[in-house]
């Protein structure tokens, strides 16, 4: 009797799950079959108008209102220090939106897009090579980059080596032990896969590649002598050496790319489109001069509208060429 109470039970246990899950997909079945361009996008999205970011739902009762929004800067080597660099910022947007803003310090790129995907991330500055991830996996929608009051803004792909390094040019690479940050980053992996060969060298194959997981780390690993070289994001270093972290006359740089875009500001595509608003205008208002995050990034003034569509081009062509998927996996 028992035996046959407990199967009954197991049974009904799993029609129900059944069911539950049945009823559950039935709202993403249905989102899906009514999408008709969807193009890298996960399933979770739709882009009918063909700028290649998530669509805001149609339906307002999928709009999310938050009454405390999270913001998250890239990963970097100590997150508590860029705590109190953003705060004048973080000030600011909670003045704006009315809104109270919770820093939220990220330990890597997957991490960061995992975290905005699941809805507990509204607001973030995603790395370059990261934030392809970002609006694909997660319906995160660039729309500022810091910037001159000329509206300039950008980064360059810089190789470093110790000053004393019998490393002359980008073929001497060959045989070396050469870090990147992470397999995501633009400047630290995607970018070199892309360019080098046509240097003379080719990551993974005439030089082993050694996964630092920032471009602090990489760095700091050349000073130190654990790498014998490495390619970093010039916007990094240079903070880096404004704080005092390494000594530049220790360094040498062996190879500049073309400027490339910069850490993206991003919302997520489903929050409500008032709020969209009040937080894009907390963005363009905010005033750089005299605050700790002006000094931080030194010779940037406001924060500059752009568009992923026109302004990530460059670095979509890198990822196509190195065949990166947009998957969980290829974080």
């Amino acid at each position: 009797m028992h035996v046959h109470s407990a199967t009954t039970l197991f049974r009904l246990a799993i029609a129900m799950l059944v069911a539950v899950f049945a009823f559950a997909m039935t709202p993403l079945a249905s989102a899906q079959d009514e999408c008709t361009n969807r193009g890298k996008l996960d399933v979770m999205f739709c882009d009918e108008d063909g700028d290649l970011v998530a669509d805001a739902p149609t339906d307002p009762s999928q709009w999310v209102d938050p009454d405390t929004l999270v913001f998250a800067y890239t990963p970097v080597e100590d997150p508590a220090i860029y705590e109190d660099v953003w705060q004048p910022f973080l000030d600011h947007l909670a003045e704006v939106t009315g809104r109270n803003i919770r820093f939220f310090a990220v330990q890597s790129n997957s991490a960061q897009v995992e975290a905005m995907r699941s809805g507990r991330l509204h607001i973030a500055g995603f790395s370059t090579g990261p934030t392809p991830f970002a609006v694909n996996l997660a319906g995160a929608v660039p729309f500022a980059l810091m910037g001159s009051d000329e509206g300039q803004f950008g980064y360059t792909l810089q190789v470093y080596t110790q000053a004393d390094s019998d490393i002359q040019s980008m073929e001497d690479l060959a045989g070396r032990r050469v870090a990147h940050t992470a397999p995501t980053s633009n400047s630290g992996h995607q970018a070199p896969e892309a360019l080098f060969p046509s240097l003379g060298v080719t990551p993974g194959v005439d030089y082993e590649i050694l996964f630092s997981g920032s471009h602090d780390n990489s760095m700091l690993g050349v000073v130190a002598g654990d790498y014998d070289a490495a390619p970093v994001a010039s916007e990094v270093v240079e903070r880096m050496a404004a704080r005092g972290l390494y000594d530049p006359s220790e360094v040498r740089i062996i190879y500049e790319t073309d400027t490339f875009p910069t850490t993206s500001y991003n919302y997520v595509y489903n929050l409500h489109p008032d709020l969209i608003e009040k937080i894009r205008e907390a963005f363009f208002t905010f005033d750089f001069e005299g605050t700790a995050l002006g000094e931080e990034f030194e010779g940037v003034s406001k924060f500059v509208p752009i568009n992923y569509l026109e302004n990530w081009s460059v670095i979509r062509q890198i990822q196509e060429f190195n065949g990166v998927e947009y998957t969980p996996a290829g974080l």
